[in-house]
């Protein structure tokens, strides 16, 4: 099993970028797909989530109407669009594949926003 991150860097603030996720070694259409992030000294929190039809989508406020998860399951990939990003939403970003209780991780790309 694998999930491997990618799309993460440096950005001014107000800029964009698009984070992707790609699984291997499971059969992708069949879990939620989540992404989670962790600035330093903090917990680790939940910031958008799938379905697995993409029928429903979840946003943590603070980012509420910056985001936009999709996935496409041929490719077994889960998007994370984020723009009008502020220095705050610096963190390492994860994704994650979720059924039931069984949980699969990323190992994180790191999103940087300078002021």
């Amino acid at each position: 099993v694998q999930l491997v991150e990618s799309g993460g860097g440096l950005v001014q603030t107000g800029g964009s970028l698009r984070l992707s996720c790609t699984a291997s070694g499971f059969t992708f259409s069949s879990y939620v797909m989540r992404w989670y992030r962790q600035a330093p000294g903090k917990e680790r929190e939940l910031v958008a989530s799938i379905s697995t039809t993409s029928s429903n989508t979840y946003y943590v406020d603070s980012m509420k109407g910056r985001l936009t998860i999709s996935r496409d399951n041929a490719k077994n990939t889960v998007y994370l669009q984020m723009n009008s990003l502020k220095p705050e939403d610096t963190a390492v970003y994860y994704c994650s594949a979720r059924q039931g209780l069984l949980a699969y991780w990323g190992q994180g790309t790191q999103v940087t926003v300078s002021s």
